[in-house]
This record gives structure tokens, sequence and C-alpha cells, in this order.
């Protein structure tokens, strides 16, 4: 079984692959928006030296970050709940249900296969291009290269977890477009990719910070700028994993829950 899935991985990576157009554009898109927030960022922190706890060259690197995983942990949606939502709609779902094969583990192959190639294919070069057209903070050692790849690894099963739960929400809505909408809100907000999450004050930056979206974005970036080392690393491995698992769990009883309902309905 374990082969099984490498290879649905593998298949999201080589479908996603397929699309250069799309994949020439986005890397563009986020480009040109990565220099606009950039510049935005660089007059704010011209002011606010220190903002947050991040030095300019740290705000810039967390910037260019956010666009490198904008796609890879898919913040905004647009991964692969829009299919599976549409298959619960028009009833295709009662057909993976009966597969022999796990409906949960066989839409995450196939997500980290997607996320495997947009970390490379829309990722690399906009941070590519903004190490060359700003100071960043890049670390040296490749110990923290590999922590910080270990903390995207989690912040992709974290948001994969969460549009689970999104997707399978349409077997109880006459429509999961709003329910997408919702997460996609939440996730841009609560991600930290409109502004690092150290910013948020008071107990909304307390709440913001505990929630898992800032997984996707928050954690993975301080890992990469140094600022969980040691036993303060481990702790951020633990509370991006505590939060896989637990809304892994929740996928699965709610898949448990839709699946006695097709058969139901179906005998």
């Amino acid at each position: 079984m374990v082969r099984l899935y490498a290879v649905v991985a593998a298949g999201g990576f080589r479908r996603h692959a397929t699309y250069r157009a799309a994949t020439a554009a986005g890397v563009f898109t986020n480009t040109v928006f990565g220099f606009i927030v950039a510049y935005a960022y660089t007059a704010l922190w011209d002011v606010r030296p220190q903002l947050g706890g991040y030095d300019k060259p740290e705000a810039l690197t967390y910037v260019w970050l956010g666009q490198a995983l904008l796609m890879t942990c898919a913040m905004l949606g647009g991964g692969f709940e829009d299919e599976l939502s549409e298959r619960i709609r028009t009833g295709d779902i009662a057909v993976d249900l009966y597969r022999p094969a796990d409906l949960q583990l066989w839409w995450l192959s196939g997500d980290l296969g997607r996320a495997a190639f947009h970390l490379l294919g829309r990722g690399v070069v906009p941070m590519a291009l903004g190490a060359l057209a700003f100071e960043l903070a890049l670390p040296a050692s490749p110990w923290t290269w590999l922590a910080f790849l270990v903390s995207v690894v989690l912040g992709v099963v974290v948001s994969f977890a969460l549009r689970f739960l999104v997707a399978l929400s349409a077997f109880w809505l006459m429509d999961g477009a709003g329910a997408m909408q919702m997460a996609m809100l939440a996730g841009m907000f609560f991600s930290g990719m409109l502004l690092p999450l150290t910013l948020f004050p008071g107990l909304l930056g307390e709440v913001a910070r505990a929630l898992p979206w800032s997984s996707l974005l928050q954690v993975p970036a301080d890992v990469l700028l140094g600022k969980r080392t040691g036993w303060d690393l481990a702790g951020a491995y633990a509370f991006q994993a505590g939060w896989a698992v637990a809304l892994l769990g929740a996928g699965r009883l709610l898949q448990s829950a839709a699946t006695r309902r097709v058969v139901v309905q179906g005998g």
C-alpha cells in the first residue's frame, strides 16, 4: 500500500508539472507581488526597526518566503479540495469510497506531490530573485535548511488536513463554496501571509499564533530565520505535528460519517 501512495504522490507532482504556462505565470505573479510587499516592508521597517522581533533583512526574508510557500502550503486554497468537493456534489465520491484505498491517504499523497512541485516550480525562482534584489537573512547552515524543510512538510500536512475537512463539509452543505471562501480568508489572515503574526497585538496575537494556520508560514519562517532552535525547535515541531494529528483525526471521523451516509443512501 505504501508503494501505491508513493505512486499517487509522484502522479500529483507530474500532473502539476504539465501546466508549464500556468507555472510561469505564477512565478511572475509571485515575483511582482513579492517586490510590492518587499518595498512596503522596507518603508515600514525604516520607520520601526526591529518591529515584531525582526530586523529589516529578516522581515524581507519573511516576505519572499511567503511567496515561496503561498502555493506550496496552499494558504489561499486552490488545491485538491475543489475537485473533491465537486466529486461529492456529483455523487462520484461513492466510487472513491468503495475503492480498496483509503480516501484520506489517497488525497494526502496527491497533495504532497503537488506541494513538492510548487516548492520547486514556484518557490525557488521568486526566492532567488528576491535574494538578488534585497539583503535577505538566509542561513548558511545546511542543518537550518533541513529543519526548515521538515517544518514545511508538517505545514503542508496541516494545510491538507484543514482543506480536507472543508471539502468533506460538502456532504452536509448544498454548496461547499462558502466554506472554501471562509477557509481562504482564514488562511490568508492567520497564516501570517499579510503580516507576521508577531505583529498582532495582545490576545489577538496569542490566539492567531495558537491556531493551526500559523503552521503554514509563521512557524516555518521562524525556523528558517533561526528564531526556533534547540528545545524551542522541538516545540515548534510538536505544535505542527499536534495540529496535524488532531485535524487528520477529525477528518477521519468526518470521512467515516460520510461513508456511512453514502452506504445508507446507496442501500
